[in-house]
């Protein structure tokens, strides 16, 4: 009866969490809990082509919340090996953590390179609202980002904004 009770727990708790799998409006999975926890595995997470906001090559993963709206998110960012995010702020404050791969970080208005570090995995970043910064990889990277939405970059140069490339 014991094993009875909890194998039907933890199908209920399977069912629980399929259900707690709910797509957002432009093809981005967002895993959000129903209850008061999210629990997921990486293969869990339903990664799509990263916001239009970012230069062509990134997926993204929202892990909780919707970082389009107001509130607390979680997202996860794979980037490809050689990506380049152009110098950009954000009106929020946002934490950044190295999942996978190494990530490289500078501050200032003009992408230089010399004037970065290299954050490997396990690394961690605390980014101020509008503090100026950019970053690249050499390597596949993975971080995650949490903070307050809605989530936004803006480029301190305009043609470097992909979204006013179309």
């Amino acid at each position: 009866m014991d094993t009875i009770l909890r194998k039907g727990s933890l199908a209920m708790l399977v069912v629980g969490m399929m259900l707690g799998v709910a797509a957002t409006t432009d093809g981005e999975q967002a895993i959000q809990s129903q209850a008061a926890h999210v629990m997921v595995t990486p293969g869990e997470f339903a990664w799509a082509n990263g916001p239009a906001s970012l230069p062509a090559g990134a997926q993204a993963a929202v892990i909780e919340g919707d970082p389009k709206q107001p509130g607390l998110f979680t997202m996860r960012l794979k980037l490809p090996a050689n990506y380049r995010i152009p110098p950009h702020w954000h009106p929020a404050d946002e934490h950044v953590t190295v999942i996978a791969g190494t990530f490289n970080m500078g501050m200032g208005d003009q992408f230089d390179e010399a004037n970065g570090k290299t954050l490997p995995t396990g690394s961690f970043v605390v980014m101020p609202a509008t503090m100026h910064h950019f970053a690249w990889t050499r390597e596949e990277t993975i971080v995650q980002l949490h903070g307050m939405g809605p989530w936004q970059i803006n480029y301190l140069n305009p043609t470097d904004d992909p979204r006013s490339a179309s």
